[in-house]
């Protein structure tokens, strides 16, 4: 065995080893519980398949859920393989690959290669104006339908493979002969998400747009029907594979045409039903490649085995599961305690003075940062706010309003946008008339409506105002848009010369004064300016990562930056600053796949675990297993006797997960009631 063999082969244990070692054209499922080290048997596996089997790197596709997973795992794999070698990896996420190959194959499904990418907030004002029609209706029936929901609808349909064509022509068979007047409110909104539906994708398809989920539908479509996209792929490597849905499962089966494939997964974590996610995904896997073979990871080397044993304990009341278990070397540690508070503000009280308290206990081993507060859903976290803030004990909510979401950074993106792709309406209403340039409603519909008779783009239509080879319209508007004009034109140059993305945004700037333009309009302007040199570093990065793995030759500089920066943020739900010594609030969700040294878990009681509105009681304590196997080595379950539900006190009880596992199990819970 050579040294470089021995770099990675000699820190695996038996189970590890197994896996990394298993044949490449043999199908494997690697199912790994949580804190078993799954990060590191996925890069020592890619590095064996290079060193080991000889398979080129390019030949080799890694999925990942998010962009951190794929940054760490990249980051490990320069160590074993070189920058180099790990350049030409096809690595990323299930949506950035796609991009990456519509972008050389787009033409072969009937799309153009320069689509925009249209994310959530785009999307929704697409929704706004399609439902506005349905408004009258709607009030007659006393009846709301929010964009949000049909938007929601709409996904889970194409995460299923359901196309705007099936959805119409299935709920027009079963409401056949019945009138939009005559529907209940649940048959009205089914019927109104169908049409919807139909005119979103003809709008997107005008636009030349994809939203998230289409990346997907169409990245499918274009490796199933050009053989030629998925030719190189010699095996492909799948991560949190029980979070993929049923697009995401056709996608992976397409590319790993040769059937060879191997997939990271672990069912008792499986907690995104809600977000289409299928278990059954496992299943079907074996069904598909038959020979599947399983690898069980049961070694944890994050929690003490305190914590194990009562996670275990929780997981184990699902009788359906995988029959797996989980160990480790570490020591036996504190007894995980279940505290009994009287209401929701005693509750909170706890946890606030008992952060104190362990901060100060330890001499200041623990710090804030090495607290987490783990809540099955958001709205829980008012009055545990409250008092870490009475305590004076600092807190960040994780996954807050991410980069890609601020206006400042959505500016500046809607003008690049529109350099790129003139077609894209959601980013020219946005730029033209930022900073304000007095273009009014009763304008910009008399120009939607004079480019559609021209059949152009809003743009295009505009710019003609602007030469004089088409007529002003009433109000004039060519004095209006002649800036903006002259700006996208100038842009424009510079994206057909390369120009760097840096460069183009610098410009940008500086044509519309944009920092006046804050100083002007936002009383935060300092903090707004910050993230705007922060575009500018992140678009130099990018520059950096186009240049090291030769982008495609239709890939501009700018077009590049802007898959990158539409890309960037997708599924990533780490907002950790490691400058800042604050407790973390988060979701259980958000938590998945983070670990902190001390877990407090809040409200274990019945209708938040299980959850009142999830029918998946499975789904629920596989949930909160996840959340306690986040704890390394302190792990705390509260519950309130009565809490405030919908303005009123009502009683609470204890957490049937929880109650199951005192009454069964040999676990010890240290138990104490705060009144």
């Amino acid at each position: 065995m050579d040294s470089a063999h021995a770099s990675y082969l000699g820190l695996l244990n038996h189970a590890q080893r197994q896996a990394v070692e298993h044949p490449p054209a043999v199908p494997l499922q690697i199912l790994a519980g949580p804190g078993s080290g799954k990060t590191k048997v996925l890069t020592s596996r890619i590095a064996h398949l290079i060193l080991h089997h000889g398979l080129p790197p390019s030949s080799i596709c890694a999925v990942t859920f998010t962009n951190k997973a794929a940054k760490e795992m990249r980051t490990r794999l320069q160590t074993l393989l070189g920058k180099d070698r790990v350049g030409e990896l096809k690595m990323g996420t299930f949506h950035s690959l796609c991009a990456r190959f519509l972008r050389k194959y787009a033409h072969t499904i009937g799309l153009s290669d320069n689509f925009s990418i249209c994310d959530a907030d785009e999307a929704k004002k697409i929704m706004t104006q399609l439902l506005k029609k349905y408004r009258e209706l709607l009030a007659k029936k006393d009846m709301t339908i929010r964009e949000g929901l049909v938007m929601s609808k709409i996904s889970q349909a194409k995460a299923k493979g359901i196309t705007h064509i099936n959805f119409l022509e299935e709920v027009v068979r079963k409401y056949q002969g019945v009138s939009l007047e005559d529907m209940n409110p649940l048959e009205l909104q089914e019927k109104i998400t169908a049409e919807v539906y139909q005119e979103y994708e003809t709008l997107l398809r005008k636009n030349n747009a994809l939203d998230f989920d289409d990346l997907l539908v169409y990245g499918v479509k274009m490796f199933k029907e050009w053989r030629a996209a998925v030719a190189w792929c010699q095996h492909i490597l799948v991560d949190e594979f029980q979070d993929t849905n049923i697009i995401q499962y056709d996608l992976m089966r397409t590319i790993a045409h040769k059937g060879c494939v191997t997939i990271v997964g672990d069912p008792d974590q499986s907690i995104y039903g809600w977000r289409s996610a299928e278990i059954e995904n496992l299943n079907k896997m074996k069904r598909n490649f038959p020979g599947t073979c399983e690898v069980l990871l049961e070694e944890n080397y994050r929690s003490t085995s305190a914590v194990l044993r009562l996670s275990l304990a929780i997981i184990a009341e699902d009788k359906n599961r995988i029959q797996k278990s989980l160990h480790t070397s570490h020591p036996a540690g504190k007894t995980p305690t279940l505290r009994s508070c009287s209401t929701e503000t005693n509750e909170a009280a706890f946890i606030a003075v008992e952060i104190k308290r362990l901060v100060a206990y330890t001499g200041g081993l623990l710090q804030f940062e090495d607290f987490a507060i783990l809540l099955r859903f958001n709205a829980l976290s008012r009055v545990i706010e409250s008092s870490l803030q009475k305590e004076g004990i600092p807190c960040r909510i994780l996954g807050g309003h991410r980069f890609f979401e601020r206006l400042e950074v959505k500016d500046l993106l809607a003008y690049l946008q529109v350099v790129d792709n003139p077609d894209f309406y959601p980013a020219f209403i946005r730029a033209v008339n930022t900073p304000s340039r007095g273009v009014g409603e009763k304008t910009l519909l008399e120009i939607a409506s004079k480019a559609e008779q021209c059949r152009i783009s809003h743009l295009a239509f505009i710019e003609r105002i602007f030469d004089g080879t088409a007529p002003d319209i009433k109000p004039p508007a060519k004095r209006k848009i002649s800036s903006f004009v002259q700006t996208i034109r100038a842009l424009r140059d510079l994206a057909q010369k390369k120009s760097s993305a840096a460069d183009i945004i610098q410009q940008l700037i500086k044509a519309i004064d944009y920092k006046e333009y804050l100083k002007r309009t936002q009383n935060d302007w300092e903090s707004r300016w910050a993230n705007v040199q922060e575009l500018i570093n992140f678009a130099t990065e990018v520059t950096t990562d186009a240049q090291n793995r030769n982008a495609a030759s239709s890939e501009t500089p700018l077009r590049f930056f802007l898959q990158a920066s539409s890309l960037s943020s997708e599924g990533d739900n780490d907002g950790t600053d490691a400058t800042n010594n604050k407790v973390t609030i988060a979701t259980c969700h958000a938590a998945k796949g983070l670990e902190w040294p001390v877990v407090m878990i809040p409200s274990v009681e019945e209708g938040t675990f299980p959850f009142a509105r999830n029918d998946d009681v499975e789904e629920e304590r596989r949930l909160l297993y996840v959340a306690c196997t986040r704890a390394k080595g302190l792990l705390f379950l509260t519950h309130t006797c009565r809490r405030m539900i919908a303005g009123q006190q009502k009683d609470v009880d204890r957490s049937s997960f929880v109650e199951n596992v005192i009454s069964k199990y040999p676990v010890k819970l240290s138990l104490s009631i705060i009144i």
